[in-house]
């Protein structure tokens, strides 16, 4: 239970540096004297290291065992996060944005494959909508830290305090982190390179990217393309984007019900058919209503997707290859979320605005195929 309650805190520390920084990226640019612009040097810098520490951690969990990596990784974090305290120039912030998405990426790896073993289907997805809640919390805190006439450093100083915390209960319960054992464990460890032959493993990495592309491309374009694509109000456009996230929250609550009197198979296969539903009403020429509407619904169907597609790694490509596997889909996900939502912009920028519903269309179409493909046939054989 003790390890449980730290997890969920874990994923809430992935969270809250998320949500910290598009509040005080604006007091940010002003002090260092750099265009609103200049943000894209974080958030690359910020891809980097998320992806080459989380693929990094995936092949390292079975020398470094799960709870060194936790401990290691948070204390690295907020080592990242106590930097922006008196960082006085850009550069030295995006050095500590690569610090921090080196740490986020193997606490997210290192989490993700301790969780698919240990917890089942309901945890999974609530730990996952506890990664939600510590996004929406980095808000409140950066918020009320200006509105109190505070400097932005002080809300990277609140949640540092935070994950040095975690850091210290991460290093006290290092024993503790031992996963259960899968039946079909080899008795070695196979080869990185047997891990990378498996058509599963790509195949997986491919419907993480579309996942996650799918998610993020939905939230960031949504408030554009319905206040300038279909005529809606600001603050109604507004209240939708906050009830796409809502229903990404609490369809993970419901799903972590659900997942456990169903099987994470059929799960999967309703909510990725709901996904394109969503997608659908979106790329429809109608009223802006509708495509609200549509994505209500793809937040909702896409609630699960993420914790059970994590949760049925070891179905797919083996219990021997599931943390490399993970590793690299968590990875596959950073890298997709920053990279396909760019291009979809620049789709929008040169098409039209119409043209989001039928990208998160294609992509949603796609990700069933990818999902139905990886999930064919038998676990491969650990060589």
């Amino acid at each position: 239970m003790p390890l449980l309650a730290l997890a969920y805190f874990g994923f809430i520390s992935l969270g809250l540096p998320d949500g910290l920084l598009g509040v005080a990226w604006p007091s940010m640019a002003a002090d260092f004297g750099v265009p609103l612009d200049a943000l894209g040097f974080l958030t690359v810098a910020g891809m980097i290291g998320y992806f080459t520490s989380s693929v990094a951690a995936g092949f390292a969990l079975g020398r470094l065992g799960v709870g060194w990596l936790l401990a290691i990784s948070t204390g690295l974090a907020s080592l990242a996060l106590t930097g922006y305290l008196s960082t006085p120039v850009m550069v030295l912030a995006v050095l500590c944005a690569l610090v921090l998405s080196l740490g986020s990426g193997a606490i997210d790896s290192g989490l993700n494959a301790y969780a698919a073993t240990a917890f089942g289907p309901r945890h999974m997805n609530w730990l996952h909508a506890f990664f939600g809640l510590g996004v929406a919390i980095g808000p409140l805190i950066m918020t009320t830290v200006l509105e109190s006439g505070l400097s932005w450093r002080w809300g990277y100083g609140i949640v540092a305090i935070f994950q040095a915390g975690l850091a210290v209960a991460f290093a006290l319960t290092v024993r503790l982190w031992v996963r259960p054992v899968a039946a079909d464990a080899p008795a070695e460890v196979p080869k990185a390179g047997h891990t990378l032959r498996i058509p599963a493993v790509w195949l997986g990495l491919g419907a993480f990217v579309c996942y996650v592309a799918i998610e993020a491309a939905a939230g960031l374009w949504a408030y554009t393309v319905l206040t300038q694509g279909r005529d809606m109000s600001p603050r109604a456009a507004g209240l939708i984007v906050s009830a796409y996230w809502g229903a990404l929250f609490v369809g993970r609550v419901v799903f972590g019900w659900v997942s456990e009197r169903i099987s994470s198979h059929r799960v999967l296969v309703g909510a990725l058919v709901g996904m394109a539903a969503g997608a659908a009403l979106i790329a429809l020429p109608a009223s802006g209503w509708v495509a609200a509407a549509g994505l209500v619904v793809l937040g909702f169907a896409a609630a699960p997707v993420f914790p059970l597609l994590t949760l049925t790694t070891a179905d797919r490509v083996g219990a021997a290859h599931a943390d490399r596997a993970i590793g690299l889909q968590v990875g596959a996900s950073g890298a997709g979320g920053a990279l396909v939502p760019a291009l979809i912009g620049v789709l929008l920028n040169r098409a039209g605005f119409g043209w989001l519903g039928p990208a998160l269309l294609a992509l949603s179409v796609l990700l069933v195929g990818l999902y139905l493909l990886a999930s064919r046939g038998r676990r491969p054989v650990a060589v």
